[in-house]
């Protein structure tokens, strides 16, 4: 029992790690399925260009789309700031806000540059692209001391119906995809750099020391499986005590819930402040002198605007 506490105590404190490389692999299996299954390069001038730069950013950006869409960060921060602009600047600390943005577009960056990467690595997408580019700077750079016709059939290289011997044929593809694979790395050490550089700076202009930010960050860990754990209860509670009352044909019983202030306030991104020896915006509202206990007399959602739970 000891041996599989400590194998889940490894797990959970590698999860990261551990759903990067899951994400990784999910990448690069996506990869090659849209590799063998769904593209065929067109082999010519006119479409070649256009093709294979959509199958080489398309999914980066609908990855990009989705990594901020399923971020919690990002709708906790922006749900309710059209009818109130300054949820996402609590207290004018705009600054603080524009960090959590980058944090946040920061994290859906990291699912695309796994992409680009795996896509450049491979070659294939970067192949069909520039095969079609009809700039002369790159036909030059591609077809130098060679005949017109490498010109002419630089657009059918990758799809094996060009016209050139097949040793002229498997230099041009070397070269795509040597450059291909430059770039997939470059992507590769710019990103690795730039994060170990953002890792170094936040770490450095920490306010709290390392102890404290690992505790900060289990706090609010156990926090939010609590919180959820919490809501499903009441949730429960709630949804049981309105049918017992419709059904039942009687005036519901009093149910203690938190005002619409008290929402407001929990719901707002935190940052560690000196002054304030809180470890998130729920601690802070619950130990606060001047508390508001007055409860919600009913606890339902307004509905004026159009807006429906389904």
């Amino acid at each position: 029992m000891d041996n599989f506490q400590t194998v889940l105590r490894f797990f959970m404190n590698q999860k990261a790690t551990i759903g990067y490389s899951f994400m990784a692999l999910l990448t690069v299996g996506g990869e090659r399925v849209f590799s063998m299954v769904s593209f065929q390069c067109p082999c010519n001038h006119d479409q070649n260009f256009a093709y294979g730069l959509t199958f080489l950013l398309g999914p980066a950006v609908v990855l990009l789309v989705l990594g901020l869409f399923f971020s919690t960060r990002l709708w906790r921060l922006y749900t309710g700031c059209c009818l109130n602009p300054m949820k996402l600047c609590p207290r004018g600390n705009c600054l603080s806000c524009l960090r959590v943005f980058i944090n946040i577009f920061n994290g859906a960056c990291v699912a695309p540059i796994m992409w680009l990467c795996v896509a450049l690595l491979n070659g294939t997408f970067y192949e069909c692209a520039v095969s079609g580019l009809d700039d002369n700077l790159v036909v030059n750079l591609f077809c130098k001391n060679k005949t017109m016709k490498c010109r002419e059939e630089l657009a059918r290289v990758p799809c094996d119906r060009s016209k050139l011997s097949s040793d002229e044929r498997m230099e041009l593809l070397l070269m795509f995809r040597a450059q291909s694979q430059i770039l997939g790395w470059c992507i590769i050490i710019i990103s690795a750099t730039v994060g170990l550089l953002g890792t170094c700076y936040t770490n450095c202009r920490s306010k709290v020391s390392f102890l404290q930010l690992t505790f900060w960050k289990r706090y609010m860990e156990k926090e939010k499986e609590q919180f959820d754990t919490f809501a499903v209860q009441y949730a429960s509670k709630l949804a049981e005590r309105n049918l017992q009352s419709f059904f039942e044909n009687k005036d519901p019983e009093p149910f203690p819930f938190p005002n619409h202030k008290a929402w407001e306030e929990i719901s707002e991104l935190y940052t560690f402040s000196r002054s304030e020896q809180y470890y998130s915006t729920l601690q802070r509202y619950v130990e606060r002198a001047d508390r508001d206990f007055t409860p919600e007399t009913r606890p339902v959602m307004e509905l004026k605007d159009g807006i429906e739970m389904t």
